[in-house]
């Protein structure tokens, strides 16, 4: 490659520069578009037919790559940067799959309750009812809301814990440390 060329090359950037932010919106992403566009320009220079205009080669070139970009986010779907997003909360994926396959499981322990029991699950455990109110509603003794409730418990537990579940994987227990 000669002086010449390179020095035109070097004379195109910041033409190239405001063209690649253009076609981005973005000063980082249009950084990285000129570079790779000077990158396949300067591997493929002998694809460049002298007394043509270099910086109308390079814009295509700059431009190709963009909408090669652009069709293969299409595929692969959005590309987000890990470290812009670490300031940001949201849910964990790998806890919320685990919670989606925890809830599940009990969903599943709890039809297989007698309606009795899954009726005391319901009213004291998942709608907060005391064991009194739970008696009143159902009409019986606090004591059998009691003795239900730890059947119930017993057997969620069981099953949550065999063989029931999935290839035989166990829920683990949290403890508060």
């Amino acid at each position: 490659m000669t002086d010449d060329i390179r020095d035109r090359m070097v004379s195109v950037l910041p033409r190239l520069r405001r063209f690649a932010y253009a076609l981005t919106g973005n000063t980082e992403q249009g950084d990285d578009l000129v570079q790779d566009a000077c990158l396949r320009a300067l591997s493929r220079m002998d694809l460049w037919q002298p007394g043509t205009r270099l910086d109308s080669w390079m814009y295509r070139i700059a431009q190709n790559i963009w909408l090669d970009r652009l069709r293969a986010n299409k595929v692969r779907g959005e590309v987000v940067d890990i470290e812009a997003m670490e300031g940001m909360t949201g849910s964990d994926g790998r806890q919320v799959a685990e919670s989606e396959l925890t809830l599940q499981a009990v969903a599943a322990a709890m039809g297989r309750l007698p309606a009795e029991q899954r009726a005391m699950v319901a009213l004291v455990c998942i709608e907060g009812a005391s064991y009194k109110e739970a008696a009143e509603i159902v009409g019986v003794p606090v004591g059998t809301v009691m003795s239900r409730l730890a059947r119930a418990r017993r057997t969620i537990h069981a099953l949550l814990n065999t063989r029931g579940r999935p290839n035989g994987a166990r829920l683990q227990e949290k403890t508060e440390s």
